[in-house]
């Protein structure tokens, strides 16, 4: 019965356990995808003649065919993917003659094996026959010996078969047996019964019963005087209910009437807005033209004065006084559109521009209506475009440079000593900038200092206190009967001096471990770790509730049970919403929110289960059994 290796044939072999690899069949040639020699051949001679015809497209392309030089392209790529093809096909027939040569060895192996187990087989036969024909012959003095024996028992009894009849006998004795024993279980099965009844007490039950009975018509009763003052309740509301409906009817009419007077006064409000939005956009756009005006001659009597030029001044007293009263009477018009375009102006420059009543506006206007222009050219005085104010204004610009340069040459620079006090005054105005720049500079550092040593003090303090937190909430959490004294975990910083600048360093060693990079820890320490910082920052600036989304996706039981059981004693704290996968986490908790696909509407649903009605039922639940047994304690009590 030793079982052997062996090979077939096919190439096939046959474990010692029974299983079967390798082997080759007649189409395994065509799934590789090998190439026969005559396939070979013709793709040979099917590259010669492509060949050919490059040779001929190319000598035809240097005449200068444009069309066929695409063409001998698309051949060159053709002869390429057959060059390939050709280097594939010699491999493959390499692979192939290496695989026939193994093949062939293995063969050879194999028919000398299959010999071997020929002869094998040839002599296990003969020995089952001699084995075989030795049965035969000890059966035979079996019966020998039984007919030698039996045969007087035979003739007396008249029995032919004696082991027909010895299976007959058996086979009712074990009926008898069988049934003799269902009979007796049965019996003790209603003795037990019969005790077990004998032994009950009814009274107590039925006592129990009566009093749930007189509690429960009490209750009824109850039940029904509630019922009845709650349908006089509901009949005063529903009359209540119909007043109210009446009352907001009259009300909704009025409402009603009272929109379409408001929508009415809407139109026409909008109407009036729109008309007055008109007037206001021209007054805007007349004062912004006045006001460029204004800073045109504010700007043209500042450059006379830098220039030092001596304006014609008008000599008639008359001329000045109306001038004045024209001023005056232009100030007390023009006020109130001066104040509107100064509240819409939002520019400081445009601003000082728009308002008529400002001092240097009244000022140089006073100083315009002084100037004599009555020696100036009529066609000076006539308004022009901006081109040709442009224009005007360079032609007097270089007529200004020649005299200037006529000045220069015939006298020295006669304001050297006012452009020296002006330089004067500039540089001790610096000077005076520069002491209050340094000054402001001082201040500005020492309240720098303040703030970084304020912030430093706080850091330290936020530091310290999380620190502490730390230590006591990781020890706590990986507390067990094994390990009473848990872990330890504690911060570092990598600049104590300035914290903010350099790094900080969370190190973690869970119980009976040595010092480890945080790198090192498994997902579970790593979990429990993270945690215990997380509740540790929150332990210095509480928030009012957490998010958790999977953190116990790397932790075993006993860890989620830890963490379950912190988030519960803190539970007075903070509220805290774990989005979970753990049952543990379900049990734990004060409600369920789940989310499924609703098919009807194709969405998302949500379903709630608050789980703390459940525990009410328990409690009310206990206290009905801790009643209902309080009878048979009596009893017992009594005897």
């Amino acid at each position: 019965d030793d079982r052997i290796k062996a090979v077939t044939l096919t190439g096939m072999v046959i474990s010692r356990a029974g299983t079967m690899t390798g082997g080759t069949t007649k189409d395994d040639s065509n799934r590789a995808g090998r190439w026969s020699e005559q396939k070979l051949e013709q793709i040979r001679s099917k590259k010669e003649k492509l060949e050919v015809e490059r040779e001929e497209l190319d000598s035809l392309a240097g005449r200068g065919s444009g069309s066929h030089t695409a063409k001998a392209e698309d051949l060159r790529n053709t002869i390429g993917n057959l060059r390939n093809k050709a280097q594939y096909s010699k491999s493959d027939l390499e692979y192939t003659k290496k695989k026939l040569k193994e093949q062939t060895a293995l063969l050879k192996s194999s028919k000398k094996t299959f010999a071997n187990l020929e002869t094998q087989q040839a002599e296990a036969e003969e020995d089952i026959k001699e084995a075989n024909q030795q049965v035969d012959k000890r059966r035979k003095a079996v019966r020998d010996i039984e007919e030698e024996h039996y045969a007087p028992f035979r003739e007396e009894t008249g029995i032919r078969d004696l082991r027909a009849y010895d299976e007959a006998i058996g086979k009712a004795r074990e009926d008898f047996v069988k049934k003799r024993t269902d009979i007796r279980e049965h019996l003790a099965k209603l003795t037990a019964k019969k005790k077990y009844e004998d032994e009950k007490d009814y009274d107590a039950k039925l006592a129990s019963a009566a009093k749930k009975k007189t509690k429960h018509e009490k209750e009824l009763k109850k039940a029904i005087e509630t019922e009845e003052e709650l349908t006089s309740e509901v009949s005063e509301i529903k009359a209540k209910l119909a007043d109210a409906e009446s009352s907001l009817k009259q009300a909704t009419e009025k409402e009603q009437d009272l929109e379409e007077a408001v929508r009415e006064a809407r139109d026409a409000l909008n109407e009036a807005e729109g008309d007055s939005s008109k007037v206001q956009k021209q007054v805007n756009a007349e004062d912004n033209d006045l006001a460029v005006l204004r800073q045109t001659l504010h700007e043209t009597l500042q450059k006379a004065k830098v220039d030092e030029v001596e304006l014609p001044v008008a000599s008639d007293d008359d001329e000045m006084e109306e001038d004045d009263d024209e001023v005056e009477s232009s100030d007390l018009s023009g006020g109130r559109r001066s104040r509107r375009s100064s509240q819409q102006s939002t520019t400081q420059d445009s601003t000082h521009f728009s308002q008529r009543s400002n001092s240097m506006v009244v000022k140089d206007r006073k100083d315009a209506s002084n100037v004599d222009f009555s020696n100036m050219d009529e066609d000076l005085k006539m308004r022009r475009s901006a081109a040709e104010k442009e224009k005007l204004q360079q032609k007097f610009e270089s007529k200004i440079s020649k005299l200037n340069q006529e000045i220069e040459g015939i006298a020295p620079n006669m304001k050297a000593a006012d452009a020296f006090d002006t330089m004067t005054d500039l540089v001790k105005t610096t000077v005076d900038d520069f002491n209050t720049a340094k000054e402001e500079s001082r201040k500005a550092n020492e309240e720098f200092s303040k703030i970084r040593k304020d912030r430093s003090h706080k850091f330290n303090t936020a530091f310290k206190k999380i620190d502490a937190a730390l230590k006591t909430i990781y020890t706590d959490m990986t507390k067990s009967k094994k390990h009473p004294l848990g872990g330890n975990a504690y911060l570092s910083l990598d600049d104590s001096d300035e914290p903010y600048r350099g790094g900080m360093k969370f190190n973690a060693m869970p119980p009976m471990k040595r010092f480890r990079d945080m790198e090192q820890l498994s997902g579970g320490e790593k979990t429990i770790a993270a945690l215990s910082l997380l509740f540790a920052i929150h332990s210095y600036r509480p928030a009012p509730f957490f998010i958790m989304d999977e953190v116990d996706a790397a932790l075993d039981n006993v860890n989620v049970n830890k963490v379950c059981n912190y988030i519960s004693q803190r539970s007075s704290d903070f509220q805290c919403i774990v989005i979970s996968l753990k049952d543990m986490f379900y049990e734990n908790s004060e409600s369920l929110v789940g989310i499924c696909r609703d098919v009807s509407s194709n969405s998302s649903r949500t379903m709630t289960l608050d789980l703390t009605k459940f525990d009410k039922e328990k409690r009310s639940r206990r206290g009905d059994d801790l009643e209902s047994d309080s009878p048979k304690r009596r009893k017992v009590s009594a005897q």
